[in-house]
């Protein structure tokens, strides 16, 4: 027997608590589609090894530390892309070279979290919670969302992943869809029943929450029928890649997208690294471009902004791979964007450098990178949507 608790446990829909009323359809309508900021937080999951997604090849101790695994210096067989001199780009980030020569792709270097956790799950909670050495209840990203209750978008806040991540967690509506083909509340028998249930319970909250996933399940239901070509030549690879493409195509509908978020696996490179990188990079690579391509215009509303919980150690280890280390790369992508720029302080690769005499140190505290975004872009309260911290101020978008 069906249950309105039941059914938000069980549907595969992960919302949080929304507060939808019909006029919101009119009033996103309305609104200049060229004008609605939308941000997209991507979440590289198992710990990226920044010092070989965007090589130092003016550090003699970089390849030293990686005799086997080190990219080449620009220029050899299978060398990084130069970007400015002192940095490359992985070869296979090699689509990303478009973006970077528009401007439109800033880099962070030797960013991430403070906290000295080498746990994948706890480094992935302090990032998404947005604190350091704290879990919070809800996410940095739930929190940059405006506190409104009335002709919202059940769209407004968006994952295309199976689970809502802690980033979307709080008490600004958002929703999970793992893929928006396969999108629908309950069965088309059980449906009907399911929404009366809702809109006849006393409880609000739960009332807003039923009409908002029955709200996002028509407006995806319609979208999925329509058939979607990305613009530009733009081409999308893997699951990464078809999850970026059905974030751009919610964006280009013009349902209400305020903020989104997906992720990317297969980064903890414990061995053959050379390998596992380069299948990995190809595919975020590729589709971080695409996805820029395909908005081409709209791109000067968007803002992408990658992290990951941690990086790699800077010395490779005895099964040509690297172990859980601290300091990584941040990359930040938009027509806003002062791109062509790798930003952040060097902190160096000698001994003595180092964190724990054996990590790239962390000089960029993750929050400084988001909290520009969130300010610059969406124009919200840094402070309030990162308690308790007061970094520095990057000036990563032109105003």
């Amino acid at each position: 027997m069906f249950t309105r608790r039941l059914f938000l446990r069980s549907s595969g829909l992960s919302l949080g608590a929304l507060a939808i009323t019909p006029p919101w359809v009119a009033h996103v309508a309305a609104q200049s589609s060229s004008r609605r900021k939308v941000l997209v937080a991507v979440f590289e999951r198992g710990a990226a090894d920044g010092l070989n997604m965007v090589v130092p090849f003016f550090e003699k101790k970089y390849f030293e530390l990686r005799p086997t695994i080190a990219i080449p210096p620009p220029g050899r067989p299978d060398g990084g892309i130069d970007l400015d001199g002192r940095f490359a780009l992985h070869p296979m980030l090699a689509p990303l070279r478009e973006v970077w020569d528009s401007k439109q792709l800033a880099i962070v270097h030797a960013a991430g979290s403070p906290d000295p956790s080498r746990s994948h799950f706890d480094a992935q909670e302090f990032m998404e919670s947005g604190m350091v050495g704290l879990k919070l209840d809800d996410g940095w990203l739930n929190r940059s969302l405006t506190e409104v209750t009335t002709n919202v978008s059940p769209l407004r806040a968006i994952s295309i992943t199976s689970q809502l991540p802690r980033s979307l967690a709080g008490n600004r509506g958002a929703v999970a869809i793992d893929n928006l083909a396969g999108f629908q509340v309950g069965t088309a028998d059980s449906a009907p029943l399911l929404e009366q249930l809702y809109a006849a319970t006393a409880d609000t909250r739960l009332r807003g929450q039923g009409s908002g996933a029955f709200e996002a399940s028509r407006v995806v239901s319609s979208l999925a029928r329509q058939t979607y070509r990305p613009a530009n030549g733009a081409q999308y690879i893997g699951p990464f890649g078809q999850r970026l493409q059905q974030i751009a195509r919610l964006i280009k509908a013009d349902v209400g997208v305020e903020v989104a978020f997906t992720d990317i696996s297969g980064w903890d490179h414990h061995s053959d690294e050379t390998v596992q990188l380069n299948s990995v990079l190809r595919e975020f690579g590729q589709s971080l471009a695409a996805f820029s391509r395909d908005l081409a215009d709209r791109m000067e509303d968007v803002v992408l902004v990658t992290m990951s919980e941690f990086g790699r150690t800077v010395a490779e280890n005895g099964s040509g791979g690297t172990d859980h280390g601290h300091g990584c790369v941040m990359m930040v992508v938009g027509g806003s964007v002062r791109g062509g720029t790798v930003y952040g302080d060097w902190p160096g690769l000698q001994p003595e450098q180092l964190h724990d005499k054996r990590d790239l140190s962390v000089t960029t505290d993750f929050r400084d990178v988001l909290g520009a975004v969130v300010q610059q872009h969406l124009g919200q309260d840094a402070a309030a949507v990162f308690p308790s911290y007061r970094g520095r101020r990057l000036e990563l978008l032109n105003s």
